[in-house]
Formats: C-alpha cells, sequence, structure tokens
C-alpha cells in the first residue's frame, strides 16, 4: 500500500489492519521529517512483518509502485497516478487512486453570500489550501465577484489579524511548492488579471518563510495556470456566471473533481446540479465535510481517482471474497454423468 500524502496514512493504515493485511508503506519524499517521523512511530507500535515503511525519492517510489502487491494505494496527482496505474499494470494489481484535481464550489443566487464566503474561506484555508479536497475555483453569479472577495478579506482579517505572526496560518510544504505558486499569481498577474492579496506581507519574510497570503483572481480564463492544475495552495480563482446552466456547464467542461460544493437552500436548484455533474464526493452548503464523515466512502472519479476507503468502503477495498463451498458426502452431481439424454425429461420439467 502506498499514500503520497501524510494526512491519510492512519486512515488507509487503520483500515488495511482492520482488513487484515500486512502493510508497505511509502510516504511523500516532499516531507522527510514528517516520513521519517512515521517510520520511527510505528515501528514502535508494529513489528516490521505487519507495517514497514520505506523512504526514499521519486526513484524509490516508482520502484515501489512496480512491486506485486495484492493491493496498491495511493493519493496524490493525476500526473503521478498514471504513473503509478503504468507501474501496477504488468502485475495486474489493483488499484484506488486518490488524486485530487480542481474542485468547484457553486454558490447559487439564492445562497446569503457572506456565509458563502465564512464557509469557502474555512474549507480553503485550512492547512493553506494544502488539502486535496479544498475548493479550487468558485462559481457566482455574474456581477457578485467583487463582493465575494471583500467578504473574504474580511474572513481573513478576523481569522489572521497579523497573519506573518499567527501559529494558525500554514506554511507551503516546500521551496519547490512555493515556487509554483508564484509562479500561478506571476502568470496571472502577467495576463493583467486582477490578483487581490486578502492581507499583507512583507516580501522578503513571506519568500524566507515560504508564506502566501489568502489570494483571489478575479475572473481567470481557461488558459490561466490556476486555471490549469491543482491549485493546492491558498489562491482562489472567483468566477462569474450567468445562469445555472452555464455554472452547470462551466464544471463539465473540466475533468471530474474529486469533490463538488454547491451553495442554495433551493432543493430544486441542487437536484439539477447533482444530477447533472459527477464528482468523487459532495459537501451541499459547506466544505470538506463528506471527507470527516466516516461511514461515507471516499474518492475520485475519473481524473479524480478510482475506487473508494473510509468505513465499510475502505474495508471492502483492501478484502478479498473468498467464496467456499463445502460439498456434503451424498450430492446430486455424483448423477451428473452421461448420458445426458435421459436428463432431458427432468430438465423440461424443471424448465417449465
Amino acid at each position: 500500500m502506498s499514500t503520497s500524502r501524510t494526512a491519510c496514512h492512519a486512515t488507509l493504515l487503520a483500515t488495511a489492519i482492520a482488513a487484515g493485511n500486512h502493510v508497505f508503506l511509502k510516504p511523500s519524499e516532499h516531507t522527510p521529517r514528517s516520513s521519517a517521523f512515521l517510520r520511527q512511530l510505528l515501528a514502535d507500535v508494529f513489528p516490521p512483518e505487519r507495517v514497514a515503511v520505506a523512504l526514499g525519492d521519486a526513484d524509490v517510489a516508482a520502484a515501489f509502485a512496480g512491486l506485486p502487491f495484492d493491493h496498491l494505494v495511493f493519493t496524490g496527482s493525476t500526473a503521478v497516478g498514471r504513473k503509478v496505474m503504468a507501474a501496477a499494470a504488468p502485475n495486474l494489481t489493483p488499484l484506488t487512486l486518490e488524486l485530487g484535481g480542481k474542485s468547484p464550489a457553486l454558490v447559487c443566487a439564492d445562497y446569503p453570500l457572506a456565509q458563502a464566503a465564512a464557509r469557502l474561506a474555512t474549507g480553503k484555508w485550512f492547512n493553506a489550501g494544502q488539502t486535496c479536497i479544498a475548493p479550487d475555483y468558485v462559481l457566482v453569479p455574474a456581477g457578485q465577484e467583487r463582493a465575494l472577495a471583500e467578504l473574504l478579506r474580511a474572513q481573513v482579517q478576523a481569522r489572521y489579524p497579523d497573519l506573518a505572526a499567527s501559529r494558525d496560518y500554514t506554511r507551503i510544504v516546500n521551496a519547490g511548492q512555493y515556487r509554483r505558486l508564484r509562479g500561478h499569481l506571476d502568470d496571472a498577474r502577467g495576463r493583467g488579471l486582477e490578483v487581490i492579496e486578502l492581507a499583507p506581507l512583507e516580501p522578503a519574510l513571506a519568500e524566507r518563510e515560504r508564506l502566501i497570503a489568502p489570494t483571489v483572481v478575479l475572473q481567470p480564463g481557461d488558459d490561466a495556470a490556476v486555471m490549469q492544475e491543482e491549485i493546492f495552495g491558498p489562491i482562489l480563482p472567483i468566477l462569474g456566471y450567468r445562469d445555472l446552466d452555464e455554472a452547470i456547464a462551466r464544471i463539465n467542461a473540466r475533468a471530474r473533481p474529486l469533490a463538488l460544493y454547491p451553495f442554495s437552500h433551493d432543493r430544486a436548484s441542487l437536484e439539477r446540479i447533482l444530477g447533472r455533474t459527477l464528482a468523487g464526493g459532495v459537501t451541499v452548503n459547506d466544505t470538506l465535510l463528506h471527507f470527516a464523515a466516516s461511514a461515507l466512502p471516499f474518492g475520485g472519479i475519473g481524473a479524480s481517482g478510482m475506487g473508494a476507503y473510509h468505513g465499510r468502503a475502505g474495508f471492502d477495498a483492501m478484502s478479498k471474497q473468498l467464496p467456499i463451498l463445502w460439498q456434503a458426502r451424498r450430492a446430486a452431481s455424483d448423477l451428473l454423468k452421461p448420458p445426458y439424454a435421459r436428463w432431458s425429461r427432468l430438465i423440461g420439467w424443471l424448465a417449465r
């Protein structure tokens, strides 16, 4: 079993052990200290033949994915997920892939914008947006884009009065990811898009501590970097739509996301959205919470993954049902011998 996002290790490990498996973990090379701590922690709890941890870079991960496991679980990017699937294919290893993607939030016209902003702020800036189910972009009725941006600014000011000093706001995981996110913002500015940083940060401090302020980008086109890949950071594109059909069409024009967040108190609108879109999971009128509902299966669809875990779904995914039939001492099968013509009348009667 392999994962690349440390937050998922505990759930996957518990599920695999509960289903009776031995477990071999390959944590992410992007979080070396967390990975080393995890290996030591598990070594203190489990014997090595029950749970083992492999550490190493992408070459180790590639070799790991090519091992003949009974089941392989990967959580990470879609691009790496394709490589994992290719590595597993020669062994016909069954896979569970949880891959993230661009998870949309859709705020309908009837929903209070201030309440949507508060709930989007929680979902987007938890761990500075570095979760696989963070809202990746938000669709609002045309004309409300700037109003939502200002409401999000108020949320930032209330939650992080001094962003640089806050112990509740997460840094970007490493220098490479920091540069990637800064590149997205540079690309947006280079395109003439309106980029609004919702809290002030001194540039040298931001660079030194890998801090990116909660930021919104208004009305980016599909060619902008922030709309090309999963953001996995505290940047939120805001796009306007004219009617619900257009909003649904924009969601469906993209690869199927890991999560979908529709906001509406109108049941007909919600049924329309849910009936015409596909996603790995949905939280209605909030964000993230379907992941925390342990009885619900969690997983992606299409480019956001395959298979599911959590609760019974995870137990079933990591189990192999073994059908066994015990024959009696005397059995009708003992009579199933040629010539079969003598059974034609009985078969005809049974078939009536």
